[in-house]
C-alpha cells in the first residue's frame, strides 16, 4: 500500500505492507532508529513519537494510518547541529540513565512543552506517565524537562528584551 509520510520535514513515499507498524517502517525502512521498540504493546512508551503534534506509540500504530500525516522522532528535534535545549536539559541533569527509554521520555516531553510550557512537578509526572524507565531515574528526568521549561521560556523572552533595548535607544 502507498503511504505518503512527512517525518523530520522531509517527504517520503513508500510501498509498505498494510500491517507494519509505523516504529518499523521509521526504523527499518527510513533507518531512523532512535525511535526504540521496548514492548510491542504501549506499555513502555520507548516507541513514542508525535503524529501530527500528538504523541503516539509508534508500535500500535500502523504505518498506513500515518498516511498525510507528519511524523517527529527524536532525530527531528536536533535543528542544525545543535541539540534541542530539551535534548541538552536530558544531558545536563542526568536524564539519560541507560538510555532505552530517553527517545520516548524527550518526545513525550516535548509534546508536554509544546502544549504546557511551564508544568509543574506533577504535571510533568502526568504527562511522562506512559512512559517507563527501567533505571528508575524519573526525579533527574523531570529536573531535566523543568530546566528545558525555563531554557525553553528564556529564549522565547530574549527577542522582546533586544525589542524593548531597541526601543528604549530610539527614545
Amino acid at each position: 500500500m502507498k503511504i505518503r509520510v512527512r517525518v523530520n520535514g522531509q517527504t517520503y513515499e513508500s510501498d509498505v505492507e498494510p500491517r507494519k507498524l509505523l516504529v518499523y517502517y521509521l526504523r527499518d525502512d527510513l533507518g531512523l532508529t532512535g525511535t526504540h521498540v521496548g514492548c510491542d504493546t504501549t506499555s513502555c512508551g520507548a516507541c513514542t513519537v508525535l503524529l501530527d503534534g500528538k504523541a503516539v506509540k509508534s508500535c500500535t500504530v500502523l504505518a498506513v494510518q500515518a498516511n498525510g500525516c507528519d511524523v517527529m522522532t527524536v532525530e527531528g528535534l536536533e535543528r542544525d547541529g545543535q541539540l534541542h535545549p530539551l535534548q541538552t536539559a536530558f544531558w545536563e541533569e542526568h536524564g539519560l540513565q541507560c538510555g532505552y527509554c530517553t527517545p520516548g521520555m524527550l518526545m513525550s516531553g516535548y509534546a508536554l512543552l509544546q502544549t504546557n510550557p511551564h508544568p509543574s512537578e506533577e504535571e510533568i509526572r502526568r504527562g511522562i506517565s506512559g512512559n517507563l524507565c527501567r533505571c528508575t531515574g524519573y526525579m533527574n528526568i523531570v529536573k531535566a524537562i523543568r530546566s528545558a521549561a525555563v531554557k525553553l521560556a528564556d529564549a522565547s523572552a530574549e527577542p522582546s528584551k533586544e525589542v524593548a533595548a531597541s526601543g528604549s535607544s530610539s527614545d
